[in-house]
């Protein structure tokens, strides 16, 4: 899986561009005349209930021209080991949904142009939860606009038989996810590879390695490291997680400094967490080049 930055802190939706969370399980019926009817904005973009926080808001605003409404519900995913996701009904060996454990009001949104709006979420039934993750996505739905009963539209002259007009439903997906008891979680990098592509574009390679009962998220920075000592930035990727229950996960980082040459000296990779603006180191590991 080949990745690229993407620096934003919160998330849209961008018609006829984002289809359903990118899930590999769905396909979906575009046509090339789709119009946009607004942009979502999301923020934040993960919810984590841990300690003795059960109440949490998300901030919705439509930073499109045209009026939208979106439905609101819980999906359950699957985390591939190459980082894909695919959507499931029921939960994998060692996965726990949180959906059932959480209410979010309201569950229908209509935000005119500009307009914002939030959502509460909330945790109940947690005298039922036993100590572990759980993690349920929660989706927001576009709702396509209804063309009015009688109206017509364009027709195809070279076909007089029965038309038939195919909409696209779009959306997005945000992470929740609860937490409880004692977080033994650690990650190790493993099998790093450097190799370049046909068009002589670098990248790394490398695998994330996971134990513990709970995900990891953090940002991934790579640095090279010269020969004489001189650290010259290589990549940066915002936002790399491994859910539970995957032990592990590869990636595909494209170098993002065309300017090096990776004939020698080494790359450092760093992965770490912000929490309450601390940053925490949860893994690191060096390929030496030669």
């Amino acid at each position: 899986m080949l990745i690229k930055s993407d620096p934003g802190k919160a998330l849209k939706i961008q018609y006829a561009r984002i289809a359903f969370f990118a899930l590999t399980s769905i396909c979906l019926l575009c046509s090339s005349n789709v119009s946009a009817q607004g942009d979502l904005f999301i923020n934040p973009k993960r919810i984590i209930f841990e300690g003795q926080k059960h109440f949490q808001e998300i901030n919705l605003a439509n930073i499109g021209t045209d009026t939208a409404r979106y439905i609101i519900s819980f999906i359950q995913i699957r985390m591939k080991d190459n980082g894909n996701f695919e959507q499931i009904d029921k939960p994998d060996s060692g996965q726990n949904f949180a959906s059932k454990f959480l209410r979010i009001f309201p569950r229908t949104v209509t935000l005119a142009p500009k307009e914002s709006q939030v959502v509460k979420i909330q945790v109940n039934q947690n005298n039922k939860l036993i100590d572990g993750e759980y993690r349920s996505h929660l989706y927001f739905r576009a709702v396509p606009k209804e063309i009015p009963l009688g109206e017509s539209t364009a027709k195809d002259s070279s076909n007089k038989g029965v038309s038939v007009k195919l909409t696209p439903v779009y959306g997005i997906s945000i992470p929740v996810i609860i937490r409880i008891g004692e977080n033994n979680t650690k990650v190790i990098l493993s099998d790093l590879k450097f190799e370049k592509e046909k068009d002589n574009k670098p990248f790394l390679k490398f695998r994330f390695n996971r134990t513990g009962n709970m995900s990891v998220y953090g940002d991934i920075t790579i640095q090279y490291i010269s020969d004489a000592g001189k650290i010259t930035s290589a990549g940066f990727i915002k936002g790399v997680s491994v859910y539970t229950p995957n032990k592990f996960r590869d990636i595909k980082i494209s170098l993002d400094n065309k300017t090096l040459n990776y004939v020698s000296g080494k790359l450092l990779v760093t992965y770490t967490n912000s929490n309450d603006g601390k940053s925490e180191k949860l893994a690191s590991a060096e390929l030496k080049l030669n």
